[in-house]
C-alpha cells in the first residue's frame, strides 16, 4: 500500500489544487467583470483584491500541486474560500431567485 501513496498523493493534490488555479486564470482573463464583481460588493481597492485573489489561487495551486510549503498554502487557500463564501456568497442575504445558487457555492467553499 505505500507504494501507491504517493502516486495518490499527488493525485490529490493535482485534484484539490485545480479548482484554485482554473478559478485564478479564469480571473486573469475576465479581471475587468472581477474587478467589477469586487466592486459591486463594496470592498475597496477592487483591482488590487483582484490581483491578490490571482496571486493566492494561482500560487497556492501550484504549492498543493508540488508540495511546496503546502500545510502553509493549504492554510491560506482555506482561509481565502472562507473569506470568499461569506462575503461573496452569503446566501441569507440573497435575493429569492439567487439564494439556492449562493447557498450551493456557499457550501462549495466550505
Amino acid at each position: 500500500m505505500h507504494s501507491l501513496s504517493k502516486p495518490l498523493t499527488l493525485i490529490a493534490r493535482i485534484l484539490l489544487a485545480a479548482i484554485f488555479i482554473t478559478a485564478g486564470l479564469s480571473k486573469i482573463g475576465g479581471f475587468d467583470g472581477t474587478v467589477a464583481y469586487i466592486a459591486s460588493k463594496g470592498l475597496p481597492l477592487p483591482a488590487l483584491i483582484a490581483a491578490l485573489t490571482i496571486v493566492v489561487e494561482v500560487l497556492g495551486g501550484i504549492a498543493i500541486v508540488l508540495g511546496y510549503k503546502a500545510r502553509v498554502a493549504g492554510f491560506i487557500l482555506a482561509i481565502f474560500t472562507i473569506l470568499a463564501a461569506v462575503i461573496f456568497h452569503n446566501f441569507w442575504d440573497a435575493p429569492a431567485d439567487q439564494a439556492y445558487l449562493q447557498n450551493i457555492m456557499f457550501m462549495k467553499n466550505l
